[in-house]
């Protein structure tokens, strides 16, 4: 017979000439992966080399790396040295089951693998871990002293921000090691026989013995101290009642955790004992009375000291530990200093009460910059590929030797608008940049109700005078761009269109240092790579002279240079020695203040004007505005300046990046005069303030004058945004001369639905900074808190605004101003101290429904008290409302409400409909004056009064005809 051939050999043998082709497929997917990552690398060094900061690239990156090494060797190591111990020393005749018999033949084949796999892959995890915590292990490591010790233990305030919380991860961190090795430990000695389960009894080795008590015993020992740390959390945990350790705390918690660590220590000794002399009962036992004390100590103790001691006499026990919240609380949020001033508002508009605040009424804002940026879009867009934010800012500028106010907005570049012609050379190469600032009054209007510019045009001309105003890092830029071309080469980058048709194009090339260099081919492919366009490596437009610039947000560009900071929602940009920059306010934040109140710092700066965004750090119970960063709108060249040098937090980031911070002393006093106070840190204070303007304990615990933000009367029926704060220049009791503010209102917490809508509290920070070099104003940052008296019924934004919307005379002439498919838009309802009282001022804009139509400011709407006044200009509505004469002119003073109006930019605007004159209006006001005047006495029973008030009447009436029928 012929033996039977088999075809089974020649598969390994195809096997094996597959092999090759595997591991170099294998091989250049491994290589292509490392390439795209060295790419992705090599890019974010070349961009923080080119801005100066790499240090902050290369100590982030060192201090990761060291991180992941010692997580996985503190995780991998004693795992590893577990699982060979307990492998090791196990039983060699041990009998096994049949079962375990099974799980070992499996298991075999793979034991080396799981050796060495499992604690590999918990170091990775684990290393993973411990990179993350890089900031919080190079704070604790160059940690700086507050000087402020906490009230019950006697610790730096340091100890809590920097050390509790490094210490607190190091024990969790070792807890999870010694958790994971034990129970490796565990399973190897079950699988090998060192363990075994019969019946009811459980047979250990020596060796299995040893290990796993002393292992149990580090354990206990890491929970030892956790729990002894844990009585110093106490003064940063939020309890019930406030932020802090309570009476509760004191006197049963932080006791209690004490004794229960020292219990935890006895059991981990009994542990340690059980390895030498192999007795169990002991630490079982201590095990079950540490499980029954931390019941009944950490537990129910507590809970009864709670329940039968502190809640009867709350008040009285819990006093000092209330008082230690208010005055931590106040210390961290920085409002500790804040001048209560009490304040008596007038009510009555009397003739001439505006006198004495000329240069405030002079001021008074009228542009409401979340109205008119539709005006700015049709006046000063000029092409498609131009735009503005919806959200305008607001800024001021010294212009012929006074301070103005003004609403301000960059014209940035929209690649959108370029429609078909938005090809990748056009869109990277052509559109690069916006141009110039524009500025308009924020006290004024022109006749027809349009913003009066100051600066505006391309090219850009006005009062701000000659600056860079080309705009190539802005809020809205492309995502990149490739600038730069060698001397003699024709400009290809539109600089700004200068023909009336468009026809004509001005162009221009980027002179600066703005980005990596794409000088050969390497950085080409590099970034080809990062933003996946093959145009950037084979574009002959992309020369050795090019830059590309990207990440040009400037919000984004000061958050990557220092990520340390928590960045304010709103940047703004600034004309600033002879440049465009754009100026970002930083804060530095902790949660582990002892004692003070935690605040959702997303929910506090949320309003009608900033949607709550999503921060990283949102809960805290500390805060500074420690950094003031500008980005030049240029070149992109960031600039972090020490604000606030006093601060240790900002004085331990500057020990771990000590060149990346300037000093103030180095700010122009040209910078210094467009610093503001920022907006987020106010709204912080503000949601405190709330609360913790009463100082004392025994009211504060009662929460009998607890106040609130009002919430936006502009704002949708329902709407619960609340009314946002607003930069005005005015003059707060308490100062010699007006300047440059933030300010907010107060009305009463709301108990169930009940709410009243009348003011409490009027609160402003003075945000003039000065305009001295590298010196801030010593007035800077002063918190003045008006209060009204508890029987005092000043109406709040809310009644104000309902107070226009139902006047019959407002009502009237608002239906009027509705028609011909026209929206009535009412701006920002602003709260002004004059006149010994508070003036409430709101522009009435009016727009068509057409395509390119824009608000223009209409009239305007004003209250003191309970009168109120409508008219075409602030300046004649405020002469209405005191009776004629206010005693001083607003800053619309020069607008003719009689002059022709310019033609709109579409269709026909509603006529202006007729209004009271000024006179008639004064009387109209004097007559409901005296008409209450005449209730009240009745009321009363004082029939003197009763009659003068009636004659009173009787002649304004009088007058009232008089003035009419010569009409």
């Amino acid at each position: 017979m012929r033996p039977r051939v088999s075809a089974q050999p020649q598969e390994p043998r195809a096997q094996r000439r597959r092999a090759p082709i595997a591991i170099t497929v294998g091989a250049v997917a491994v290589l292509v992966i490392a390439f795209f990552a060295f790419a992705g690398i090599y890019a974010d060094v070349l961009w923080y080399d080119q801005l100066g900061f790499l240090s902050v690239l290369t100590t982030e990156w060192v201090a990761r790396i060291v991180l992941f090494l010692i997580g996985f060797l503190a995780m991998a190591v004693p795992v590893w040295a577990s699982i060979q111990i307990a492998y090791r020393t196990r039983p060699v005749y041990a009998k096994l089951n049949s079962q375990l018999d099974r799980y070992q033949e499996v298991f075999e084949p793979l034991r080396r693998l799981a050796m060495y796999g499992i604690p590999a892959v918990l170091g990775i995890f684990a290393g993973v871990s411990a990179s993350s915590r890089w900031e919080l292990t190079l704070a604790w490591l160059n940690r700086t002293p507050f000087g402020t010790t906490d009230p019950q233990f006697g610790f730096d305030v340091g100890f809590f921000v920097f050390e509790l919380p490094f210490y607190r991860s190091i024990v969790g961190f070792a807890s999870a090691v010694v958790l994971l090795s034990v129970l490796l430990v565990i399973a190897t000695n079950y699988l090998y026989g060192a363990l075994r389960v019969s019946g009811r009894e459980v047979v250990i080795s020596k060796s299995a013995r040893i290990q796993i008590a002393v292992t149990a015993g580090l354990y206990l020992l890491l929970q030892a101290v956790s729990i002894w740390l844990d009585q110093y959390a106490t003064v940063t945990e939020t309890g019930s009642l406030i932020t802090g350790a309570s009476y509760t705390d004191v006197n049963a918690t932080i006791p209690g955790r004490g004794i229960l660590a020292a219990i935890a220590a006895v059991v981990a000794v009994l542990f340690f004992i059980t390895a030498i002399i192999g007795r169990w009962r002991l630490p079982l036992v201590g095990t079950a009375l540490l499980v029954v004390s931390s019941l009944l100590i950490g537990s129910l103790y507590p809970w009864v000291v709670q329940r039968f001691q502190v809640d009867p006499s709350a008040r009285s026990l819990e006093e000092p530990y209330i008082q230690r919240n208010i005055d931590l609380t106040r210390d961290a949020y920085g409002v500790a200093d804040v001048e209560e001033i009490p304040f008596e508002a007038k009510t009555n508009a009397e003739p001439g009460a505006l006198r004495a605040d000329a240069a405030t009424t002079a001021s008074i804002r009228l542009m409401d910059p979340l109205v008119i940026g539709p005006a700015f879009q049709q006046l000063e867009q000029f092409r498609q590929y131009y735009q503005f934010p919806s959200a305008l800012d607001v800024d001021r500028y010294e212009i012929d030797g006074n301070v103005q106010d003004t609403v301000v907005a960059v014209r940035d570049v929209n690649l959108s608008g370029l429609g078909d012609a938005e090809t990748w050379f056009n869109s990277h190469l052509v559109y690069t940049h916006g141009y110039g600032l524009v500025a308009a009054a924020g006290n004024q209007r022109s006749v027809d109700g349009q913003p009066v510019f100051l600066q505006s045009g391309i090219p850009s001309s006005g009062a701000l005078g000659d600056f860079q105003p080309r705009v190539y890092f802005g809020e809205s830029s492309p995502p990149y761009s490739i600038v730069g071309a060698p001397k003699d080469a024709k400009p290809i980058e539109l600089d700004y269109p200068s023909g009336t048709e468009g026809a004509d194009q001005t162009q221009t090339t980027f002179e600066g240092q703005g980005g990596p260099k794409l000088d050969n081919a390497f950085t080409k492919l590099v970034y080809a790579l990062k933003f996946q366009s093959e145009q950037i490596f084979l574009s002959d437009q992309v020369t050795t002279d090019s830059q590309i610039l990207y990440d040009r947000d400037p919000v984004e560009r000061v958050q990557k240079v220092a990520p340390y900071l928590t960045l304010d929602s709103d940047s703004y940009p600034s004309v600033v020695d002879g440049k465009i920059v754009w100026i970002v306010d930083g804060y530095t934040l902790s949660d582990q203040y002892p004692y003070s109140n935690k605040v959702s710092m997303s929910d506090a700066i949320a309003d009608s004007e900033t949607q709550a965004p999503t921060l990283a750090f949102d809960e805290v119970n500390y805060i500074r505005n420690s950094v003031k960063a500008t980005v030049d709108a240029y070149d992109g060249t960031v600039t972090l300046y020490a604000w606030d040098d006093e601060d240790p937090i900002l004085q331990t980031w500057q020990k771990i990046f000590p060149t990346t911070i300037e000093p103030m002393s180095k700010m122009s006093g040209d910078l210094i005069s467009h610093v503001r106070y920022p907006s987020d840190l106010f709204k912080v204070q503000r949601e405190v303030l709330g609360r913790y303007h009463v100082t004392e304990a025994v009211p504060f615990y009662s929460r009998e004058d607890a106040w609130t933000t009002p919430k936006d009367p502009t704002a949708e029926a329902g709407s619960t945004l609340l009314q946002p704060p607003y930069y005005l220049t005015m003059q707060m009791p308490g100062q010699d001369d007006p300047s440059y503010s933030l300010y907010s209102t107060f009305i009463p917490e709301a108990r169930g639905e009940q709410s009243r809508n009348v003011l409490r509290g009027y609160l402003a920070v003075d945000s003039d900074a000065g305009s001295s070099n590298g010196e801030r104003a010593d007035g800077y940052g002063k918190l003045r808190l008006l209060t009204l008296p508890e029987d005092d019924n000043v109406p709040g934004p809310g009644q104000v605004q309902a107070k226009f919307n139902s006047d019959p005379t407002v009502s009237q002439s608002l239906n009027l101003l509705k028609q011909g498919q026209s929206n009535v838009i009412n701006g920002n309802l602003l709260t002004v101290p004059v006149g010994g009282g508070l003036l409430y001022v709101q522009p009435v804009y009016v727009e068509s429904t057409g395509n390119t139509s824009y608000p223009l400011l209409q009239k305007v709407l004003v209250a003191f008290g309970d009168q109120i006044a409508f008219q075409d200009t602030l300046d004649l509505a405020l002469d209405v409302l005191f009776g004629g004469d206010s005693g001083a002119d607003a800053g619309d003073n020069e607008v003719d409400p009689g002059a022709e109006p310019a033609p709109p930019a579409e269709g026909e605007e509603p006529a202006t409909p007729e209004t009271p004159s000024g006179e008639v209006q004064a009387l109209l006001n004097q007559a409901s004056q005296a008409l209450k005047n005449k209730q009240a006495a009745l009321a009363e029973g004082d029939w003197a009064a009763y009659g003068a008030a009636d004659a009173q009447l009787a002649e304004i009436i009088a007058k009232l005809l008089q003035l009419t029928s010569d009409q």
